[in-house]
């Protein structure tokens, strides 16, 4: 048998034969599929990679499909997550993370432009789900559940849908008309939400509703006190009062000067928050320094350019009437804060306590099998709580309070509330892994610095509440798109078919990739030296 291949050699020993390399190699080269470190940290386990590889051909409504795949909040994410996937980008160590937010804000606010609407369900199966809870986690649990065939409905104890996202994060982040159209998009797959309905107990309202199973998701709207003594007019409000009562037509009357207490992101937004009401000095007093702040970093700076005064190592001792006093501390030797007896007075019109919150688990009670512990609710693996039945998740659970985790959450519940009410036990799959950097071939990729978002004029910002990150046109989200390295995974470079000496790579067509000849690979690692993304490993030969 004689073969037309350029380093073909025949053999005359009676037949004519293709010298196959395999008795050559010690190792030979196979493509692989590694995770991506932007997916592996996304708490809603979105495929960024995926999406961003449509965005990078410029097919945006490909991009926003399988976007929603994960995540049916597209536009409220590109304004409110603190994008851990960009902290986990290799980009970063090339010249900066790739914008993935702002491409995901971009497609979100694309689509909203454009009408662009969810798939319809499959046939009804016949399962009625009961969420209690319009937040993100309820909303998200809401969507994955409805497109797979099951019926939803809502119970809101609020008058508007959005919960924390609504009723906690002010409007110069995330525009209410934004929220509005994302929710309005999943209650257009059927998806029912009954306004002003407290569920006082959750097994009542399933077995009056004819609900087969149910998913937890109140949020944190019960805000954690401290004893501060308080004498004459003091006016101590709390936080998550003051924000939620900004969606009323009645704003909170703060005064000229409010002192906030506290140190996470809540604390950072009703400070700027004062700001806009008109308050003329607002000062946060928080007893760490800045680098223990619980607050992101980005959302600390935009406060400083507002104007919003910060106070670290400071705590309140007491409030007489306009007068807060404030004691310093100081940083003992292991690194904790202690009092020194050194005291100041700040005047103040308002105090605002911002020291976090908790869950009104009230639905719960007289529920058997449930473990409360710490203010949450305990759940397995399967997000199901110790009753049957009944899943639980966002800050009802044991997890970090983001809208990006609710929503992972609530699809994680989803697909286990599926399998169970089909009799089935739902198991993700196996994760690869991870394309970390030095699995890549950083030279392969030019510098291309970040597209900085542009921003509202400081001028400007105390005086509205107009929106305060912008977001990017087109031709700055594609620029964007395209800076993805493609981490752990074929993009078609043709790296390896150019430098192969033995030509055995053989391309399948677009998009399908590569494979292997291994009769003409001689197993010389070449190929997996030059390709950029790392897609490509070398492996001991069978013996």
């Amino acid at each position: 048998m004689t073969q037309n291949h350029p380093f073909a050699i025949t053999l005359d020993v009676g037949t004519s034969l293709v010298n196959h390399t395999g008795s050559w190699r010690t190792v030979r080269p196979e493509y692989v599929h590694r995770l991506p470190p932007c997916n592996h940290a996304c708490p809603a386990g979105e495929d960024i990679q995926g999406w961003l590889a449509h965005a990078e051909g410029g097919d945006y409504e490909a991009a926003w499909r399988a976007l929603v795949q994960n995540n049916p909040l597209p536009a409220v994410m590109g304004r409110v997550c603190y994008h851990p996937c960009e902290g986990a980008c290799n980009r970063a160590q090339i010249d900066s993370a790739v914008g993935i937010n702002s491409v995901e804000r971009f497609l979100g606010d694309l689509a909203i432009e454009k009408g662009w609407r969810f798939d319809a369900p499959p046939a009804p199966s016949g399962k009625k789900a009961l969420i209690v809870g319009a937040g993100p986690s309820g909303l998200s649990a809401a969507y994955h559940l409805a497109r797979l065939g099951h019926a939803v409905t809502i119970r809101e104890a609020g008058p508007l849908p959005g919960g924390m996202m609504r009723f906690g994060i002010p409007k110069y982040r995330l525009p209410r008309e934004i929220l509005d159209a994302e929710v309005q998009r999943i209650c257009a797959l059927g998806v029912t939400i009954e306004y002003n309905s407290k569920v006082s107990n959750i097994r009542d309202a399933m077995r009056d509703g004819g609900f087969d199973a149910a998913f937890l998701a109140v949020g944190a709207h019960i805000a954690k006190r401290a004893y501060i003594p308080a004498a004459g007019a003091a006016k101590v409000l709390d936080a998550v009062q003051v924000l939620r009562s900004m969606e009323g037509e009645d704003k909170p009357l703060l005064g000229r000067r409010v002192v906030v207490y506290g140190g996470g992101n809540t604390a950072i937004d009703v400070a700027r928050t004062a700001r806009r009401l008109g308050a003329e000095e607002a000062v946060i007093v928080y007893r760490r320094t800045r680098e223990k702040m619980p607050a992101h970093d980005f959302e600390v700076e935009e406060a400083l350019e507002e104007g919003v005064l910060m106070k670290w190592l400071s705590t309140i001792k007491n409030v007489d009437g306009g007068s807060i006093t404030v004691e310093k501390m100081a940083l003992d030797d292991k690194g904790f804060p202690q009092p020194t007896g050194e005291y100041e007075t700040l005047e103040a019109d308002s105090v605002i306590l911002a020291l976090g919150q908790d869950v009104d688990l009230s639905l719960l009670e007289g529920v058997e099998g449930l473990n409360v512990r710490d203010g949450v609710v305990e759940v397995g693996p399967n997000m199901m709580t110790g009753a049957t039945g009944i899943f639980a998740g966002g800050d009802m659970v044991p997890s970090e309070r983001t809208v990006t985790v609710a929503v992972g959450h609530g699809k994680k519940a989803a697909r286990h509330i599926d399998a169970w009410l089909r009799g089935q036990t739902y198991a993700p799959a196996p994760k690869h892994e991870i394309a970390s950097f030095d699995k890549l071939n950083a030279w392969y990729y030019g510098e291309a610095p970040k597209t900085v978002r542009p921003t509202l004029e400081v001028a400007r910002r105390t005086s509205s509440f107009d929106e305060v990150v912008k977001g990017l046109d087109e031709s700055n989200a594609l620029y964007e798109a395209r800076r993805c390295l493609s981490c752990g995974n074929c993009f078609e470079c043709d790296n390896c078919y150019g430098v192969c000496p033995d030509n055995s790579v053989v391309k399948l067509g677009p998009g399908k990739g590569f494979e292997f000849n291994y009769d003409f690979c001689k197993g010389c690692g070449v190929c997996a030296s030059e390709c950029p993304c790392g897609a490509i490993v070398m492996t001991q030969e069978a013996i």
